[in-house]
């Protein structure tokens, strides 16, 4: 009796002692969180500093000193989960930046952001896993199998432009900002589909058939994730739109609006889709449909609310990766042949160097060729720019790698232990050596150029505007952006086969806008479609603040 309790007692302590250590680090990962906001602060007007190198850079020094302090023992303070990230961490991001992008410019880019995020990503993937499979036999990394090659491809396939898009303003390369922002997006979620597709066929029994299954499954995932986003979005915006709920409490709006955009997320991961692509179209038709039927108090609340989040999250990841990037487990492993693993690395740079500029300029010359307008054609300085924003890596890689090559975080294999310690300082260096060229980069090839006061309105009123500083757009960015001119006119259009051939974007574009406002807009609402009535958001305009 006394044996068992004195082991109850002992248990107890144990619990007490990681309870506070739990404490402990999150207080510490909390405050480094706050001194990554401050730095990045002073550091706003810095030619070569951002906030991800900021707080990359403050995770390798706290690595440091947490290695000195534990006796060589460890350099982080949390335990890298591939749940964490997936779940908790990547959501926020990705619906924030389908919350907050200019739709207009998104759609009328599509198909080139198609070209570049989807058939770019699997012709790096392609470059990438050719090289690897042919010389890492020759470095003597280890017994890696196809499916490791393959997803090695996969895994460094996937960017982090996050660096690119802190320098570009979407106002001044409306053009440049969208591709490079919307092949980002595409981007991770092709990569993440492509490495899951990877892991589920058995590559041990090849057949001509393989081929046609890979793809029919890719397709599957890309649309069918897409179409769990959009009705989950516009599900958010009936309910909202049909019961008033912020006549009543405009938290609970709030909260419906999170809840419901966390909700697709997850449904797709249950579903075995793509989160990524899911919660990205659920953030666009939020903020087209259900951001508008919502109280003005809750607008500027989500809006902020979202921003913030995502803010958060990405400061998390890459400080943590800064952190980890110096695990003495991991490189314990290859401490007897540190000339393989930089020799790795700097294929894999190398790699990714050759896989990215494979597709960029040769899908840009065939996008090219499809657009008559020269405003519309990617110049040579844009391509190498969007080039550049592709060679960054970051945590999508990471996790990715961690997946493939440890279990729970730990791996005791040389060739595992190799490719996350080659990944880590690939990530390492892509994002600081990269992302410190990209501000003098960018303003070398693009000279900046002030905005014409009178070809430009101030828009406040809707999500895709950042805050705090307004936003100027292009009042009419061309004839074909408007149904009417300047004077009010109707603009003569040709023929509807006619315009479909010869500017199938816009056409598309104007008939959709056609559609939302004939069939969409009255049934999920929007800017202009919420009816009129007591209790109403539209009456309740500006008398809800609480």
């Amino acid at each position: 009796m006394v044996f068992e309790i004195s082991t109850v007692v002992s248990k107890l302590q144990t619990l007490s002692t990681s309870d506070h250590a739990s404490v402990v680090s999150m207080n510490l990962f909390v405050a480094l969180l706050c001194g990554c906001i401050v730095l990045g602060h002073l550091l706003e007007e810095n030619r070569w500093m951002n906030e991800s190198i900021t707080a990359l850079l403050i995770g390798v020094c706290t690595g440091i000193v947490i290695l000195l302090f534990s006796g060589g023992k460890s350099s982080h303070i949390l335990v890298f989960s591939e749940d964490l990230f997936f779940i908790y961490l990547l959501p926020p991001i990705i619906f924030n930046a389908g919350f907050q992008v200019k739709k207009k410019q998104f759609f009328v880019n599509f198909m080139t952001i198609m070209l570049f995020g989807a058939i770019g990503t699997l012709i790096s993937c392609t470059i990438i896993t050719l090289g690897a499979t042919q010389i890492f036999k020759r470095l003597d990394v280890g017994p890696l199998e196809l499916g490791d090659f393959l997803a090695i491809g996969a895994i460094f396939a996937a960017t982090d432009s996050v660096c690119t898009l802190q320098v570009l303003n979407q106002d001044e390369t409306p053009l440049l900002y969208s591709l490079v922002f919307g092949e980002g997006v595409v981007n991770d979620a092709t990569s993440v589909v492509l490495f899951n597709a990877i892991q589920s066929f058995d590559l041990n029994q090849i057949d001509p058939s393989i081929a046609g299954h890979f793809l029919g499954n890719f397709l599957y995932l890309f649309i069918a994730s897409t179409m769990l986003g959009v009705l989950t979005g516009l599900l958010s915006a009936y309910i909202i739109k049909k019961l008033y709920i912020g006549r009543h409490s405009t938290d609970r709006e709030v909260a419906l609006m999170m809840l419901m955009a966390y909700l697709s997320y997850m449904l797709a991961e249950l579903s075995y889709l793509s989160g990524i692509l899911t919660v990205f179209f659920c953030g666009i038709v939020m903020s087209h449909y259900t951001w508008h039927n919502v109280t003005e108090s809750s607008r500027i609340t989500t809006k902020h609310s979202f921003a913030t989040l995502s803010f958060v999250a990405e400061i998390f990841i890459f400080l943590y990766v800064g952190m980890d990037a110096l695990d003495i487990e991991k490189w314990k492993f290859v401490s007897d042949s540190p000339g393989t693993s930089v020799a790795t690395s700097s294929v894999l740079l190398g790699l990714i160097l050759l896989g990215r500029a494979a597709f960029v300029f040769p899908l840009s010359f065939l996008s090219n060729l499809a657009k008559k307008s020269p405003n519309e054609k990617i110049s040579f300085r844009q391509q190498v720019i969007i080039w550049w924003a592709g060679l960054m890596r970051g945590a999508v890689s990471i996790a990715l790698a961690y997946n493939q090559f440890t279990m729970s975080g730990h791996t005791s294999l040389r060739s595992n232990a190799i490719m996350i310690t080659s990944t880590i300082t690939v990530v390492l260096f892509s994002t600081v050596v990269f992302g410190l060229l990209t501000k003098p980069l960018i303003r070398l090839l693009l000279p900046h150029t002030p905005h014409h006061k009178e070809s430009s309105i101030t828009i406040t009123t809707d999500p895709s505007t950042p805050s705090p500083k307004s936003v100027t757009v292009p009042l009419l960015g061309s004839a074909q952006e408007s149904e009417v001119d300047i004077d009010g006119h109707d603009i003569h259009r040709p023929s509807s086969i006619r315009a479909l051939l010869s500017t199938p974007t816009h056409t598309v574009h104007r008939l959709w806008r056609k559609f939302d406002d004939a069939f969409m807009r009255p049934v999920f609402g929007g800017r202009g479609f919420v009816p009129i009535e007591p209790g109403s958001p539209t009456e309740r305009n500006g008398h809800q603040w609480r």
